[in-house]
């Protein structure tokens, strides 16, 4: 994960060099005669669907679900295609209304559309374990042997279906406005920096610039409109803590964040054992290393706007676009051609788009869409170095999602924790194909200090937003938490997580607003922390026996969610219930540090 960079408002036309994707690998405008079709004929389908099987599922024989599942998984993917469409057309531009009015049109249709597919799911939870055993004799039910455990993951909290209907279809009125807001809201804020109104991609990327003035002006122009804004994030984090703890006790999730692990297929205990080891690494990580960076720059304490700053003898040069496309796909090549071929049709066939935009999505994204098309990669490209790891992040991701799609529709999905394992991992291979080819110290040491800040951000901080949602959602439950409340619990984080030599001020308070996987997805970021830490162990494999790891780690990611954490993972020695394979993964980030220190003896 990086951060999400902040675009002008009169921001001049995007240049040539950087490539916009084509969506009309999906449809070809809102307004598309296929689209129209699809929606049309996915309906009729879904009602003949619930005509045929509803409530029938337990007199099927194992041929007859099979193809019942097949007949779910084409209607499905069908709204899923329309669901992608709208998104990645609303993330071109959130500030455009009409987006806007279409994603909505978009998802009140579909879920419509879908109410009638609800049952399914239901009833497959409502079959005997036993008959199903019997039934998965049948080879063509047998290949959704894995999509059924997942679905049947969450039987213990199923309620009954009248509910479940109900909170389908309210969700478009419900959670799905509240998240749209956000989105909208934190599209329209401009922040005044430097005689220009700035998004906010552009805002926060003010905080990696040389000149101190200007991050301190930045971070003050932050703060300051997202304090101005509070009260509508806190009330739209309020409202959205409540929503989810009603829907939780409903479905009788002992935890705010037990539902998320889930969905994971990760073992409370497990994660719980990730975010202890984190935390008690704070201070040989990021409290050591921040310590480091505040003798770089001559003083006890730096200000939080020069946690990301350039050290002061980066000379902060731009990377050309077509230089950050030819380092990431040579170190995906050097890896395996496999991997390099499948990154460079991202490139070549207009899956990426790149250019800074106002009212475009913040931050960056692949979106995997349907196996029966491809993902599609969002970037707000500045030139930095850190915008060179993302796009070998994100390129990750939308590698490990074609890979995943021959697997189909309903199989294709990832968990989070095993989808950042691909992200994270690309980004390694970046990272050591440039220091590996670097041999002045002054570049090495300050390519060794910008990877030891985005593992650091990665792993400390991911998990000090964990912990901030964790409280938050907590004391969400004895009560409508005030902004004051809220700026507390993330000032007492941040001092936790990043230690005493870095400064905050009051300002800071408020910089839990912008986050938007808070909004989108609560207790998600544990997953980048897992990840992180999964690939430096991974690495560390590869590193000592690199024969035979790329087919293996290739068909990793080919598996999409058919298999779990453990399954995976035994191929390459690694289980991650183990409690010293979290620690393998921090010493990682310890060696690097400890490289680093030895730099300025």
């Amino acid at each position: 994960m990086t951060e999400p960079a902040l675009s002008q408002e009169a921001a001049p036309p995007p240049s040539p060099s950087l490539p916009e994707w084509n969506l009309t690998h999906l449809y070809e405008s809102r307004e598309s005669a296929a689209l129209s079709a699809d929606l049309r004929g996915a309906e009729q389908a879904a009602l003949g669907f619930h005509a045929r099987y509803a409530g029938k599922l337990g007199d099927l024989d194992g041929e007859g679900l099979a193809a019942a599942i097949v007949d779910y998984e084409t209607i499905d993917e069908t709204l899923s295609r329309v669901m992608s469409y709208a998104y990645l057309v609303y993330a071109e531009d959130m500030s455009d209304g009409a987006n806007g009015r279409f994603l909505q049109a978009m998802q009140e249709r579909v879920t419509g559309i879908s109410s009638s597919l609800l049952f399914f799911t239901l009833e497959l939870n409502r079959i005997e374990q036993a008959d199903l055993d019997r039934l998965m004799q049948v080879p063509a039910l047998k290949r959704y042997e894995p999509w059924l455990r997942d679905v049947r993951v969450f039987r213990d909290h199923q309620l009954s279906d009248e509910l479940e209907r109900l909170l389908h279809e309210k969700a478009v009125a419900g959670r799905n406005s509240w998240v749209r807001l956000f989105d909208e809201t934190i599209a329209d804020l401009r922040f005044p920096i430097g005689g220009q109104e700035m998004t906010s991609s552009d805002a926060l990327n003010c905080l990696t610039d040389a000149s101190a003035e200007r991050r301190k002006e930045a971070a003050q122009a932050i703060g300051s409109v997202l304090g101005a804004n509070i009260r509508l994030f806190t009330h739209i984090t309020n409202t959205l803590a409540k929503d989810k703890h009603i829907e939780d006790t409903w479905r009788r999730f002992r935890e705010p964040w037990s539902s998320r692990n889930l969905s994971n297929y990760v073992e409370d205990s497990v994660v719980d054992a990730l975010l202890t080891a984190v935390r008690a690494a704070y201070p040989e990580l990021s409290h050591r290393y921040y310590a480091m960076k505040a003798r770089w720059f001559g003083a006890d304490q730096i200000d939080y706007w020069d946690r990301n700053a350039p050290l002061p003898d980066d000379d902060d040069s731009t990377i050309p676009w077509p230089d950050a496309e030819r380092i990431v796909l040579d170190a995906y090549r050097r890896f395996t051609p496999e991997l390099g071929a499948i990154g460079e049709q991202f490139f070549t066939e207009g899956w990426i788009d790149v250019p800074p935009r106002a009212g475009k999505a913040p931050g960056a994204f692949s979106h995997p869409t349907v196996p029966s098309a491809h993902p599609y990669i969002l970037l707000n490209y500045h030139g930095k170095t850190r915008d060179v790891m993302t796009l070998a992040h994100e390129l990750g991701h939308g590698v490990h999602q074609v890979l995943a799609g021959a697997q189909g529709h309903l199989l294709a999905d990832t968990p989070l924790t095993l989808a950042e394992t691909a992200s994270v991992f690309g980004e390694m291979l970046t990272f050591r194909s440039l220091i590996d080819s670097e041999t002045n110290p002054r570049r090495r040491k300050i390519m060794l200090a910008s990877k030891v800040e985005d593992m650091i951000n990665t792993v400390v901080r991911q998990i000090a937003f964990y912990e901030f949602e964790r409280r938050v959602h907590s004391r969400r439950r004895q009560g409508e938490l005030s902004a004051e409340e809220i700026g507390g619990i993330w000032l007492d984080v941040q001092r936790e997580s990043l230690g005493p030599a870095i400064r905050f001020d009051d300002d800071y308070a408020a910089w839990w607003a912008y986050i938007p996987h808070f909004v989108h997805s609560p207790f998600y970021v544990y997953a980048y922390a897992f990840g992180d830490c999964l690939v430096n162990s991974l690495y560390a494999v590869y590193q000592r026996a690199e024969d035979g790891f790329a087919e293996r780690y290739l068909d990793l990611l080919r598996a999409g969610g058919t298999r779990r954490h453990r399954e995976l993972l035994a191929p390459f020695g690694l289980d991650a219930t183990d409690p010293g394979f979290w620690q393998e993964g921090l010493d990682v980030i310890r060696g690097l540090i400890d490289e680093l220190a030895a730099m300025d003896t």
